[in-house]
C-alpha cells in the first residue's frame, strides 16, 4: 500500500517561491506522476513520466528536488492561488517479484494561499492648535495588515501611543486589501519636536513598513520674550507631509530683505521668512507700532525713510516665536553698504564691497 504525504493547506508570498509537498510512503517506482490546477476545468502544470517525458506545462513550475515528485512554482502570481492535484501512479507486484506489477493511482488535493505584503503606505493629517488628527493608510496587501502607532522621544526612546479614540477601516480592493486607521492626539506643552510613526505590519510576509512624520517647532537664536494674546486663537492646518526619510530636525526662522537690511533713504525693502526643518511650515504675521498685522511670508516695504524695526510672528502647533527685523537708512558713508540675510534675530556683520560712487544717485 502506498499512502501519499501533503500538506492541506500551503503558503507563499508573491514573487516567490512555493513548494506544494505530495510525497510517498514507502517511496516506489513512479509510472506516471501529474500535477493538476482545480479549477472550473483540471488546467495540466506538470507531467513526468521517467522513461520520456518531464514537462512543465507552466513554465514557472518544476519537480521539486527535495524528493522528485512535490512541486514548486518559482516567481509566484496572485493567479497561482488555489487548488491543486497531485496524482501519482506507481508500479506496485506487492512484494512478490514473480508477479506481475500492477499500476496504482493515488491522489491528494491541497490549497495553495498567495499572500501579498503592502504595496504602498501614506500619512495624511490636519492640526488645529496641538490637536492632531492622523491618518494611516496601507494599500494592495493580501490579507489585510496591521497598523499601529509609536511616538519617538528626542533622545531616541520609541513608546506606543495607546488605542485611545482611533478608527480602522478595511477596504477590498479587488482581490486585495486596503487597511486605513485614524487616530486624534494632543501634543504636550512642551514639546518641541514630535516624531510619530505609523508602523504596518503584515505577518504572513514578515513585513514592517514606517511612515515617519515629524512635528518641528519653530525657533530662533535670541527669543524675544513678548507675549501675543491678540494671535493665541487655534489655527487649522493642512500640509504636505514629511514622510520617509525627508524628517528633519528643528530649524531656526530665517529672514532675508532685497535688497537688504541696509538700504538708502526712500527705498523700497522686502522682507522675507523662511523655516528650514521646521515642519508644519508656520504661518507669518508681520507687524510695525501698533498697525494691523499683515499675514504672510513676505512683507513689502515702501520708499523706507527712517531706521524701523519690523516684527514677524511664526507659529505652528508646536510654538511661536517672535522676531525683530531692524531695517536702517544708510547714511553718506557707502563703505559699508549692504547685508542682505540673518537668521534668528542676531546681527550678522556687513560683508559687502562698497559701490563705485558714480553709480550713486541722489
Amino acid at each position: 500500500t502506498v499512502d501519499l504525504k501533503y500538506d492541506d493547506v500551503s503558503y507563499a508570498t508573491v514573487h516567490q517561491s512555493a513548494f506544494l509537498r505530495c510525497g510517498m510512503m514507502p517511496v516506489q517506482p513512479i509510472k506516471e506522476l501529474w500535477w493538476f490546477k482545480i479549477g472550473a476545468s483540471e488546467e495540466r502544470v506538470y507531467y513526468y513520466d521517467p522513461t520520456s517525458v518531464d514537462a512543465a506545462l507552466m513554465k514557472r513550475a518544476k519537480r521539486s528536488s527535495r524528493d522528485n515528485i512535490s512541486l514548486e512554482i518559482h516567481h509566484t502570481h496572485l493567479s497561482d492561488e488555489g487548488e491543486y492535484k497531485c496524482r501519482i501512479v506507481v508500479w506496485d507486484n506487492t512484494g512478490n517479484s514473480t508477479e506481475p506489477s500492477v499500476p496504482i493511482s493515488k491522489e491528494a488535493r491541497m490549497m495553495l494561499k498567495v499572500n501579498v505584503p503592502p504595496e504602498k503606505v501614506e500619512i495624511t493629517h490636519l492640526t488645529s492648535g496641538r490637536n492632531l488628527s492622523l491618518r494611516c493608510k496601507s494599500e494592495g496587501a493580501k490579507p489585510p495588515a496591521d497598523i499601529l502607532w509609536t511616538k519617538t522621544s528626542p533622545d531616541g526612546v520609541e513608546t506606543e501611543i495607546p488605542d485611545l479614540t482611533k478608527t480602522r477601516e478595511i477596504e477590498p480592493a479587488g482581490e486585495l486589501y486596503d487597511t486605513a486607521e485614524q487616530i486624534f492626539y494632543q501634543l504636550e506643552e512642551n514639546e518641541m519636536i514630535a516624531k510619530i510613526s505609523c508602523v504596518v505590519r503584515h505577518h504572513n510576509t514578515n513585513t514592517t513598513i514606517y511612515k515617519n512624520i515629524t512635528f518641528v517647532s519653530p525657533a530662533i537664536q535670541n527669543a524675544l520674550k513678548v507675549t501675543m494674546q491678540r494671535f493665541a486663537e487655534p489655527v487649522l492646518y493642512s500640509s504636505i507631509e514629511n514622510q520617509d526619510g525627508q524628517d528633519n530636525k528643528a530649524g531656526l526662522v530665517k529672514i532675508s530683505a532685497d535688497p537688504g537690511f541696509k538700504v538708502p533713504y526712500n527705498t523700497s525693502v522686502t522682507l522675507k521668512a523662511s523655516a528650514p526643518g521646521v515642519y508644519p511650515e508656520p504661518r507669518y504675521l508681520w507687524w510695525v507700532g501698533d498697525q494691523t498685522g499683515i499675514a504672510g511670508r513676505e512683507l513689502h516695504i515702501d520708499n523706507l525713510e527712517e531706521d524701523k524695526s519690523y516684527y514677524v510672528l511664526a507659529e505652528n502647533p508646536l510654538g511661536r516665536v517672535v522676531l525683530e527685523v531692524p531695517v536702517h537708512i544708510t547714511t553718506s558713508d557707502y563703505s559699508q553698504w549692504n547685508d542682505s540675510s540673518r537668521d534668528g534675530d542676531a546681527m550678522v556683520n556687513d560683508t559687502t564691497e562698497g559701490l563705485d560712487t558714480g553709480a550713486i544717485i541722489g
